[in-house]
């Protein structure tokens, strides 16, 4: 965790601060660092260094003719620095060890994976590629659309029109390659967001590895990418203060060590993640039950986001009771916005593209502290989860930047 009395990464007190007495201003609310510290960012710099026409570097990286991004789903900053004998090589990475350059950058707002992958793919703003969390409301049909698992179905490139970095880098002839699971390879986040150049599938997290070394050695000037899923999923499941969660990491220690000692000559290995996670515990106090609160559901139309960060849709001429109702109710235990206040205070972006407004909520309610708004009749399993991510927090924002260069 950020030591006492030393400037927090993202400019706020750390996740856990104690509560104050009157409603938070949601203008207190960590913003992430576009544009010079966020994942959005990381790709476009990392091209940049491989020459790649038309990327700006808004990360300080030194260039390299071989580049890998190893993206870890739900390993965030505060985590690893807080389980150094669970993950002792990554922890080596860290500034606080010998040689260790590791930093923390923000994932973006809303801290959620569908929306992280897409800042990571296409290097922009949620505000600009359109995905602003894990489920939204498409002003189109008038539905929520669940934007991990693309239902309902919309046209891809229609919601998200914008090329990725990985289809301009294979364009200006850098050998492309992206090394996951194989069930990734058709589905439209994976084509909006993680495609250009070669998919290559492989199910075993280690032969991964080892592919992914294989394709930087295979050209003098490389890009890939490899991603790990289950350190998240167990960490939904069970929480972070689970053994099966300390296992999880132990895992990915270990296969970001086995990366990292296969590198060819002239390459850089950078290990992030898409967001972090906090544990919510059970007991009704830390979980408003949307379905079951009349307060809450009053005025309300539909209902996005997750449990820690949510899209509220009001009915029309109700959006001024709705946001009233929530900063009363959720009071100083998270902070709330109306559309326009969060666009304004850059909350997915420097700016909003007109064909993304009207997919964000009428009121924006990012938590901060350890609770939820839940639902227990329309998302049943995701009201069980124990740990949860989506909002500003600290815990949930940081992720790291750690590197290796050979």
């Amino acid at each position: 965790m950020t030591p006492e009395n030393t400037p927090h990464p993202l400019g706020t007190a750390p996740h856990g601060t104690a509560p104050s007495d009157t409603p938070l201003d949601p203008r207190t609310a960590p913003v992430p660092r576009y544009g010079s510290g966020s994942l959005s960012d990381l790709l476009p710099s990392v091209a940049a260094g491989l020459g790649v026409p038309g990327m700006t570097a808004g990360l300080p990286l030194e260039p390299a003719d071989r580049a890998c991004v190893f993206l870890v789903d739900g390993m965030g900053w505060e985590a690893v620095r807080a389980h150094p004998d669970e993950a002792p090589f990554l922890t080596s990475l860290l500034p606080s060890s010998a040689g260790g350059t590791g930093r923390p950058i923000t994932s973006g707002f809303p801290s959620t994976t569908a929306t992280s992958l897409a800042s990571v793919g296409t290097g922009r703003v949620p505000g600009e590629h359109g995905l602003p969390g894990y489920t939204a409301l498409d002003p189109a049909t008038g539905q929520i659309m669940n934007q991990l698992r693309w239902q309902p179905w919309t046209d891809p490139h229609v919601w998200q029109p914008y090329p990725t970095v990985f289809q301009q880098a294979a364009a200006a002839g850098i050998g492309t390659c992206q090394v996951t699971a194989p069930h990734f390879e058709h589905t439209p986040l994976t084509k909006i967001a993680l495609s250009g150049g070669t998919f290559l599938g492989r199910m075993a997290a280690e032969d991964r590895m080892d592919l992914a070394a294989e394709r930087l050695a295979a050209s003098d000037r490389a890009l890939v990418y490899t991603y790990y899923a289950e350190l998240d999923g167990n960490g939904h499941r069970y929480g972070m203060d689970s053994d099966a969660w300390r296992g999880q990491l132990m895992y990915v220690d270990r296969l970001a060590q086995r990366l990292a000692e296969q590198l060819p000559p002239r390459a850089a290995l950078y290990i992030t993640a898409d967001h972090g996670m906090v544990d919510i515990p059970a007991h009704p106090g830390a979980r408003f039950d949307f379905d079951e609160d009349w307060e809450l559901s009053a005025g309300v139309a539909q209902l996005g986001g997750e449990g820690r960060m949510r899209h509220v849709y009001a009915v029309p001429g109700a959006a001024g009771d709705v946001y009233a109702v929530w900063r009363e109710v959720l009071a100083d235990q998270a902070w709330v916005a109306t559309r326009e206040e969060a666009v304004e205070l850059g909350w997915f972006g420097p700016a909003v593209e007109p064909r993304v407004r009207g997919r964000l909520g009428d009121v924006v309610a990012a938590m901060r502290d350890d609770v939820a708004v839940v639902a227990t009749r329309r998302e049943p399993k995701e009201s069980e989860l124990i740990g949860m991510h989506g909002s500003a927090t600290p815990a949930e924002q940081l992720v790291p930047l750690l590197e290796v260069r050979t």
